[in-house]
């Protein structure tokens, strides 16, 4: 075993902000291996190609890492950068994540050319999200706004609410800084009014299990408390089943020397909304999380679980 690496290799998507991201690690490792190469290995997935869809009908997040798993498996990259988010909470050998960064702004953003925020927006104001979790949330809190969908890449979401096709749009703040665009940015929505998604702002790396190596290496990255906020959120959407398909956030932070965890199932249109918290030591992140899943099934999240035809529970 090589005591520093020679060369990494970095799978990404071929997206501005999924290269921001693959960039990101990419000069973090050169800080960390001086005398290391470090390269991209740029991908378009299934989940970029399909853009007339939503999300939750072609098959969720994971079409989005498909290919970069492909890459792992056969040699032609070493590491794979995701947004979070992005990375199915379920899994599975040999596939691993390795290390979650320190997170940026978690919350989500309000976009519009003519508005400050969801509250000045006038009944009928068409507002697009990708995202049901959003969409239920909103519907829920603004049921006199119309919510539709929206697809494509960050550039291809912003053009469209230039071109007049909503009066307003949903995206995460992270994102939208990280490229520079936090101009665009008219206001944040509070966690009490868009509880995240499990991971948001954060930025996860996936290798290969066999690479311990790779682990080794790649470890002064991890940031702990995002990780621990993150093995939370992750605990809940697993516990959950969750998916694009349903609507759910998590989000957990730190309280002085203990996680708080917030969790929230809700059906599509809103009608119903359901809403756990929890409180524990960090080093108990993923039993808390488990925790504040099963207080949502005991309120009757199992009900709404399987009107969507879902499992109460993979964990």
């Amino acid at each position: 075993m090589s005591e520093t690496p020679k060369k990494l290799v970095i799978a990404t998507r071929a997206s501005r902000l999924a290269l921001w991201q693959a960039e990101h690690v990419r000069d973090r490792l050169r800080q960390l291996y001086p005398l290391c190469e470090v390269s991209l290995l740029t991908m378009t997935t299934r989940g970029d190609q399909i853009l007339d869809r939503s999300l939750s009908k072609i098959g969720g997040k994971g079409l989005f890492i498909k290919e970069l798993e492909t890459a792992l498996l056969d040699g032609r990259a070493d590491i794979a950068v995701h947004s979070l988010k992005d990375v199915p909470v379920d899994m599975h050998s040999p596939f691993l994540l390795s290390v979650i960064l320190e997170r940026d702004d978690p919350r989500d953003a309000f976009v519009s050319n003519q508005f400050a925020g969801l509250d000045a927006l006038p009944p009928g104001a068409v507002v697009g999200t990708s995202s049901l979790r959003r969409e239920s949330q909103l519907r829920k809190r603004y049921p006199h706004l119309v919510v539709r969908p929206l697809r494509g890449n960050l550039d291809t979401r912003l053009s469209k609410l230039d071109n007049g096709d909503y009066a307003a749009i949903i995206l995460a703040a992270a994102g939208l800084r990280r490229l520079g665009l936090g101009a665009r940015i008219k206001s944040c929505l509070s966690i009490e009014q868009s509880l995240p998604a499990a991971g948001q702002g954060a930025l996860g790396i996936e290798v290969l299990e066999s690479h311990t190596d790779l682990q080794r290496w790649l470890a002064p990255l991890g940031d702990h408390t995002t990780t621990a906020c993150s093995l939370a959120e992750r605990a809940v959407s697993r516990t959950l089943g969750g998916s694009c398909q349903v609507p759910l956030a998590a989000y957990a932070q730190l309280d002085g020397d203990m996680l708080h965890v917030r969790a929230l199932v809700a059906e599509p249109d809103g009608s119903c909304v359901l809403f756990s918290e929890t409180r524990g030591p960090t080093d108990q992140a993923e039993k808390l999380g488990c925790e504040a899943a099963q207080t949502l099934l005991e309120q009757g999240a199992d009900k709404i679980l399987a009107k969507l035809q879902l499992p109460a529970s993979l964990a």
